[in-house]
């Protein structure tokens, strides 16, 4: 069996965190800077939603995992910050 190199666990590099989130965002269901971005979209955005799940390390600021099965974005990283047509509020807020 080939030996492999090793890495330092992703959740503690922060060159691959800043190199992931600037390729995620990209990914964003709904971008604000865009000017189809709609005023009540702010309230209903993922860090908010009851079936969001944080990330860990360096991710846990700003990412997680969308865990909502009628969701575009269910079992994808997601901004906290983006959202979708499927947000359901948690009960704790925001």
């Amino acid at each position: 069996m080939p030996e492999l190199n090793a890495i330092p666990r992703v959740d503690q590099d922060s060159r691959h965190f800043e190199s992931c989130h600037e390729r995620w965002l990209r990914r964003r269901h709904r971008n604000p800077d865009s000017p189809n971005y709609e005023d009540q979209w702010y309230g209903q955005q993922c860090g908010g939603c009851g079936f969001f799940v944080r990330l860990r390390g360096v991710f846990q600021e700003d990412w997680g995992a969308c865990t909502n099965a009628v969701s575009p974005c269910d079992g994808t990283a997601r901004f906290e910050h983006d959202g979708c047509s499927a947000f359901t509020p948690a009960i704790d807020g925001w």
